[in-house]
């Protein structure tokens, strides 16, 4: 298998969690809602889910900067890669 191939197979087994989402299917609006709009729908959603952790675990580390992801808004993100970030440096 050539490397470009084994990344390919790498980055799909990444994101196998997607297809077991609750959101899979879903209007995405409820993901990504216009500035101040309810995000409890969505977040409900992610509640049930199934693949939420690897979702969150997912835009922490990709940066993603908008939407609902792993039940969290950017915000929410924000301030957990944050507290990550201070555990870490007190750990080392």
């Amino acid at each position: 298998m050539s490397n470009g191939k084994l990344l390919d197979a790498l980055e799909l087994s990444t994101l196998a969690w997607q297809a077991d989402a609750n959101c899979m299917g879903a209007d995405a609006d409820l993901f990504f809602p216009e500035r101040g709009a309810s995000t409890r729908r969505a977040k409900a959603i992610c509640g049930e889910c199934a693949a939420q952790p690897q979702c969150l675990e997912y835009a922490i580390v990709n940066g993603e900067r908008f939407g609902i992801w792993g039940g969290l808004s950017e915000r929410e993100r924000r301030r957990l890669r944050k507290e990550r970030a201070l555990r870490q440096r007190k750990v080392s």
